[in-house]
């Protein structure tokens, strides 16, 4: 988890301040989007349902995917069916992943490559799928 959410903290406090100075109306250059884009899918991906807590590997799988740029180019309003939809998509084509998370405690580099391989066959789907 620490891997993974190395720089989910450090990418939510850019996002808030750039946010704060967004409000002011001012026009914001491609880079400055990009952040605002990221940062609202990550708050949105770190919504769960009281009294329902995700097990640790799909989080490190979600968390994975926004902080890796995986998620920027969907719609916000798409975020929680893409979650929901690659948790299965894992457990029935990669469940080696949730296994290896689950025994490893640590991402290695096999794990990764599967990982990004997974999310890219992944999304590919699910763009098609909702025709984005």
């Amino acid at each position: 988890m620490k891997q993974v959410a190395g720089t989910l903290r450090l990418d939510l406090a850019q996002y808030r301040e750039l946010a704060a100075f967004a409000g002011f109306g001012s026009d914001l250059d491609a880079g400055t989007q990009a952040q605002l884009t990221r940062g609202a899918r990550l708050v949105e991906i770190l919504k769960q349902p009281q009294y329902q807590p995700l097990p640790m590997e799909k989080q490190i799988c979600i968390i994975f995917a926004g902080t890796k740029g995986y998620l920027d180019k969907l719609p916000l309003d798409a975020i929680q069916e893409y979650e929901q939809q690659l948790y299965d998509y894992v457990a029935k084509n990669e469940p080696s992943i949730y296994d290896d998370l689950k025994s490893k405690q640590a991402i290695d580099a096999d794990l990764e490559a599967k990982l990004r391989k997974t999310l890219e066959a992944f999304g590919e789907s699910f763009k098609a799928a909702k025709g984005l």
